[in-house]
Formats: C-alpha cells, sequence, structure tokens
C-alpha cells in the first residue's frame, strides 16, 4: 500500500520535470499527492498514522541529496534541459515505510539521448541498483555487497559516494541496525559491522554514484530536512519545546520538511539548540564539486521466503543512454542476467491438498500483517 504511493507520487513527478519548472513547486506538489493518497486508506482506523515518510526532494547535477527549498528561497533551482534530477520521497502507512529515488534527465527522449558522463553515472547507478537486488536475499551478507559496489562502480569509470548507507527498516523506524555501507572510508571501516540477512526483514537499498571524487562537501545551503531522534534533553527555549512539541504530534520519528511547521521564524530559532543537542538531526544538503554529475537509485525490498519483493521503483528505460562502457566484469554480467522471477517448483500430479493452501494462505497472511506495505 505504501509502496504502491509511493511509485504513483514518483511517476507524477517525474511528468512535471520540465524546462522552466521549479524544483520548490515540484517538491510541494509531491508532498501534497504523499498527503492526498494516504488520506484515502484506513480511513475510520482512529489514530492511525500515515503520510511522509521522506519529504519530495529534487537534487540537480552535482548536488546529492536532500534538497527540498523553503518558500522564502525565491523558488530555488529552476529546471532546464539536460539537468540531472534525483527525486527522492518516502511514505508510511502505519510506520510502515516504503522509499523510492530515481534519476532522470530532463527532455531526454528516443530522439536526445543521453550521453558522456551523464548517461556513465547513470547507468553504473541503475545496473548496481539491480544487481544489489540480487544479492540482498536471506543469508547473504553485507560485506560481499560492498566490494560488488565498487567494482559495479569502475566499470563505468565512476564512484560510489563515500558513506552512503543501505539498512533494514521497522515500524516507525527507518535506520536500522543492519547496515551495507557503500565506499566507507577510514572512520566508518572501524564501525562497518558484519550482518546476514534475514527472511521477512525489510531493507531500503540506495545506491548513489558520481563522475567525481566521491567525497561530498556541504556548502551554504541549510538543511530544511530534520528528522526527531530518540535523545531525551530538556530543551531550554521556549521556541526550541514549541518546535520539539509540534514535529512529535505531527511527525513522529519521521523526516520532515520545515515547510510544514506552523510558525516556520520561531521553528527556526528554536531548531538550533534541538541541533545542539542531537533532539533532532538534520539532513544536510551535500554536493560533489560543479560539473560533476551524481545519479541515485533506491528502492525498499522486502526478502521472503518465496524470493525478494521489490516494493517501490518505477520503469528505466536503459535505451535512452549511451554510454561508450560495458559491465565485462563476468561475475556482475551473471548477476544482473539473472532473472527476479522466482519460478513455481513442479507438484506432482494431482490436487493441491488442503494442507498445502492451508500453509501458503497463512505464509501469506503473516507477510501482509508483518509488512502492510
Amino acid at each position: 500500500m505504501a509502496g504502491d504511493i509511493a511509485n504513483r507520487v514518483m511517476l507524477f513527478v517525474i511528468g512535471r520535470c520540465k524546462p522552466d519548472k521549479p524544483v520548490l513547486e515540484l517538491s510541494i506538489e509531491g508532498d501534497a499527492l504523499i498527503v492526498e493518497e494516504t488520506d484515502k486508506v484506513y480511513r475510520k482506523e482512529k489514530g492511525l498514522k500515515k503520510g511522509i515518510a521522506f519529504p519530495t526532494s529534487l537534487s540537480v547535477n552535482h548536488c546529492a541529496c536532500n534538497y527540498n527549498p523553503s518558500p522564502d528561497s525565491d523558488k530555488g533551482i529552476i529546471l532546464k534541459d539536460g539537468d540531472v534530477v534525483k527525486i527522492d520521497l518516502g511514505v508510511h502507512v502505519d510506520g510502515y515505510i516504503a522509499t523510492i529515488a530515481h534519476t532522470i534527465v530532463v527532455g531526454a527522449t528516443e530522439d536526445n539521448k543521453v550521453t558522456g558522463r551523464k548517461a556513465d553515472v547513470i547507468l553504473a547507478a541503475y545496473y548496481t541498483s539491480e544487481i544489489l537486488q540480487r544479492l540482498i536475499k536471506p543469508g547473504g551478507q553485507n560485506f560481499n555487497i560492498t566490494e560488488k559496489i565498487t567494482s559495479c562502480a569502475s566499470e563505468f569509470n565512476t564512484l560510489a559516494i563515500e558513506g552512503i548507507i543501505s539498512h533494514d527498516m521497522e515500524q516507525n523506524r527507518m535506520l536500522g541496525e543492519k547496515r551495507i555501507i557503500q565506499n566507507p572510508g577510514e572512520a566508518l571501516r572501524k564501525e562497518y559491522k558484519k550482518c546476514n540477512f534475514v527472511e521477512n526483514e525489510v531493507y531500503n537499498v540506495d545506491v548513489l554514484f558520481t563522475t567525481g571524487e566521491g567525497k561530498l562537501r556541504q556548502l551554504e545551503m541549510k538543511p530544511t530536512i530534520y528528522r526527531r531522534t530518540e535523545s531525551a534533553y530538556k530543551l531550554k527555549l521556549q521556541t526550541a519545546r514549541t518546535f520539539t512539541n509540534e514535529v512529535t504530534a505531527k511527525f513522529g520519528y519521521m523526516p520532515f520538511t520545515m515547510r510544514a511547521i506552523e510558525d516556520l521564524k520561531s521553528a527556526r530559532m528554536g531548531v538550533t539548540e534541538c541541533v545542539n543537542h542531537q533532539v533532532m538531526e538534520p539532513y544536510d544538503i551535500m554536493f560533489d564539486k560543479e560539473g560533476e554529475f551524481i545519479a541515485q537509485f533506491k528502492y525498499t525490498v522486502l526478502l521472503r521466503p518465496c524470493g525478494n519483493y521489490k516494493i517501490t521503483g518505477v520503469p528505466f528505460d536503459p535505451s535512452l543512454f549511451q554510454s561508450e562502457f560495458l559491465i565485462k566484469n563476468q561475475e556482475l554480467a551473471g548477476l544482473l542476467s539473472q532473472s527476479m522471477v522466482k519460478k513455481n517448483k513442479k507438484k506432482k500430479k494431482g490436487k493441491t491438498t488442503e494442507n498445502d493452501e492451508n500453509t501458503e494462505s497463512k505464509s501469506s497472511e503473516k507477510i501482509g500483517r508483518a509488512h502492510p506495505l
């Protein structure tokens, strides 16, 4: 359910990415549609929270992530032909989260194909995301996947951005304990713990590649997306306390945009104390060097006994992109060629027994209750 809504909103935003379109307008439209669509489900369930799990962000060209401008930013960035746009958003229903990110090039068509370094980085990120779907499965291990991400990036002469994390998710908890780190730096390597994947876990799989150096930096843009943490601290400023109470009531522990706060001016005064004492966590707007291009693909996947179920993801047409590079690594090419459609085992002649039907029904029911995505 949350996954279906996320996919619909993503397709809507993609369709609205045209030249001369302000990113601010697209972010507002995406968020409004998430709220509208989630309002339609479980209407009789009083107290059930649903809505935005990650605000609609559109990060352009060398901007990597978390660009969700505020109304006083004079409309911010205006899209133009040839821009590489990363659209990132999330939806939740009763705290069960579905995330998605997709990369497009404004104006790309069959008659106007994407070439050069833009094509290289987008294809590299896309094919890597597809390979990871085949590797993140029950019994698999995170360290092995980190190595494959690095190999995939090098096939297209690109780099995996340092420190990007894929992770498990639980109800009302976006960032779980199990993590897959792409291109971990020295500090992250020391903290990186080995883990195995288990049936019925849900993962947020995030791939971010660049034509640049692989290390991001902050510029002068202040973050506009925050998340309430589980840290407890007695805030001193009234503005900080009022801000925190509003965030907790409206969003719980889900990321939110400052644009959704009623008194934005007071909230900006209070957020500093909240961040300084780890009550709020900012999602910094990150960049590579100007002139470089960054691509992102993100999806939510449920590890089921009968095979992975990719909850989010919209169609991507590789034929619109022309790169001089190919995946030559035989192991990676072999993984990519694997079908994700799991064939049913042939049963002996005869009707399905009542026992078989009950087992299948109970298995589906269990998954449905645990992950209504």
